[in-house]
């Protein structure tokens, strides 16, 4: 089994979405950490802020079937894929860690994500999982966001109903 986090996002009725879709995680691949919701600005575009957590799992799926599997339940919540890339989201999910894998795949497969540079996803890997090892550069979570310039982008918690 593989040790995953992901990074869960919503700037469209995210006090719907997101507690969705952690029930559907928590159905199809048991126990869950999840970390607390906040949000923050949209990243990349000009739109509504959005609503941010992270999850992580243990999974017995490859990385690429584990991506199909997201991408469908993103699409049971009205993802639309032919929008630009950076617009508004009912609900967007990435793998941000496989374990400990570093992986280039096909479409936007990306492992680690890049959006760790950013506290949206930072923050709420490093609460759930403060003493995990980035695979490239070695460092905690909890170091990583220590030395993030909170600041420069801030957030705020905002509860979720269960």
């Amino acid at each position: 089994m593989a040790r995953v986090y992901l990074s869960l996002g919503s700037n469209i009725e995210p006090q719907r979405h997101l507690p969705a879709a952690i029930r559907e995680l928590r159905e199809r691949f048991g126990a869950l950490s999840v970390s607390p919701a906040y949000r923050g600005a949209a990243i990349g575009f000009d739109g509504a802020e959005f609503v941010n957590l992270a999850v992580g799992l243990d999974t017995g799926l490859s990385p690429e079937a584990l991506n199909n599997c997201l991408h469908a339940l993103e699409d049971r919540h009205g993802r639309r894929r032919d929008v630009p890339r950076y617009a508004d989201r009912m609900l967007d999910i990435d793998i941000v860690f496989y374990d400990d894998q570093v992986l280039d795949g096909p479409g936007h497969l990306k492992i680690p994500r890049k959006e760790l540079q950013h506290a949206f996803v930072l923050r709420p890997i490093a609460d759930i999982a403060p003493d995990f090892r980035h695979p490239v550069s070695g460092q905690r979570m909890a170091a990583l966001w220590t030395a993030f310039p909170a600041q420069a982008e801030p957030l705020r918690i905002e509860p979720l109903p269960e």
